[in-house]
C-alpha cells in the first residue's frame, strides 16, 4: 500500500469524513532534505463533522494523531484543509477560486 493509500485508510477510520482529497506533491520537492530522507510532501482536504466545535489547531492535531508514526517517517510535510460539512458547503473549493 502506498503512502496516499495509507493516509486515506487512517483518516477514513479516525474521522469518518464525508469528503477526503489527498494530493502527493513530493515530486515538486525533489532534492529537498525531507525528500532525500524518504519523507514525502502531501496535502489533504478533509471534510468531517468530527471537526465541529474545534478550532484549526485542534483539527490539525486530530489529523496528526490519526496519522501517528507516519508523521515521523513517511510524511515530511503535510498541508491541511480541515472543514465541517457545513463549512465546506459555504466555502468555495480551490478549483472554484482559480
Amino acid at each position: 500500500m502506498n503512502v496516499p493509500e495509507q493516509i486515506r485508510e487512517r483518516l477514513l477510520q479516525a474521522l469518518q469524513p464525508v469528503s477526503l482529497d489527498i494530493g502527493d506533491d513530493s515530486a515538486l520537492h525533489a532534492g529537498h532534505a525531507g525528500a532525500r530522507s524518504g519523507g514525502g510532501h502531501y496535502r489533504v482536504d478533509v471534510v468531517s463533522d468530527a471537526f465541529a466545535g474545534k478550532n484549526r489547531v485542534a483539527r490539525q492535531r486530530m489529523i496528526y494523531e490519526a496519522l501517528g508514526t507516519m508523521m515521523q517517517h513517511e510524511i515530511h510535510a503535510l498541508a491541511i484543509r480541515a472543514r465541517t460539512a457545513e463549512e465546506a458547503a459555504n466555502q468555495p473549493t480551490d478549483k472554484e477560486t482559480r
